[in-house]
């Protein structure tokens, strides 16, 4: 036996209003932050069912170029493994300190990216991207819809390597140069975070990227260091488990409040 369902005025109308109740205009000045680094950032935990949960008052720029309310995954850069990072509890713990405010996130990690390929021109295979590039091209795209507030930054797995941790510390100071200057933001704060101890205890060469990370605030103006201490991971010993991506979102969140409470 078939039932056919036949869409009467009415209920056509009722569907209709269904969906324009569910469909938000993107508020016209949103707070910004440029989501950058590697895997850890981009997010490899595995999603649950309150991450799939839009939040009214944080938007993701897609990779498209559009505003959607955001929820993981926010990045797009391998599909198949894409999953939970900090970028979105950081944006949650934002909008519960200040329910005025209304936040935009750019999501522009790459997971495996070394720092030689957050440069100009510089090509990266495994996501058939651009990411210095893209990344600027995206942000000054968000840019029509708000101000940046803060750049985050979590990278240093892939130059866990004796020679590459060597030029690390030149290197990320150059980027951090570079991309305020190519943003018109000079005061805006950049935040890194840390690698993991599970890292460090299986590529020791990484303490010395943490370390650096840990003193480059001393001679860089308005950069902050997020820790990244005591979380685990999601059995690869690489990329953070779902509770410690929130977490260190969490962490960038009360750094970043934190530094503003400083500069009141």
């Amino acid at each position: 036996m078939k039932i056919q369902l036949r869409l009467t005025p009415i209920l056509l109308l009722l569907l209709l209003g269904v969906c324009f109740a569910f469909r938000q205009d993107v508020p016209p000045r949103l707070k910004l932050f440029l989501l950058i680094g590697q895997s850890n950032m981009a997010g490899r935990g595995i999603p649950e069912a309150k991450d799939q949960q839009p939040h009214q008052h944080i938007w993701m720029l897609t990779k498209e170029e559009t505003w959607l309310p955001a929820r993981d995954p926010l990045h797009f850069d391998k599909p198949t493994v894409i999953g939970v990072g900090p970028g979105l509890a950081f944006a949650q713990k934002l909008v519960d300190s200040d329910k005025k405010v209304d936040v935009g996130l750019i999501p522009c990690a790459q997971g495996g990216s070394g720092i030689d390929v957050w440069v100009p021109g510089a090509y990266y295979a495994a996501t058939k991207s651009y990411p210095y590039d893209d990344a600027i091209k995206r942000a000054r795209k968000a840019l029509e819809n708000g101000e940046l507030a803060g750049i985050l930054w979590h990278q240093g797995e892939s130059d866990s390597q004796p020679e590459k941790a060597a030029v690390y510390a030149e290197k990320l100071t150059a980027l951090v140069s570079r991309i305020r200057t190519d943003l018109q933001a000079e005061n805006v704060p950049f935040l890194v975070g840390t690698l993991g101890d599970f890292y460090v205890q299986k590529h020791p060469v990484a303490a010395q990227i943490n370390t650096i990370l840990e003193t480059l605030p001393k001679t860089i103006p308005n950069m902050y260091v997020v820790s990244a201490s005591g979380l685990t991971h999601k059995g690869d010993t690489t990329h953070f488990d779902t509770p410690s991506a929130r977490m260190l979102g969490i962490r960038f969140a009360d750094t970043y409040l934190a530094r503003t409470e400083e500069h009141k």
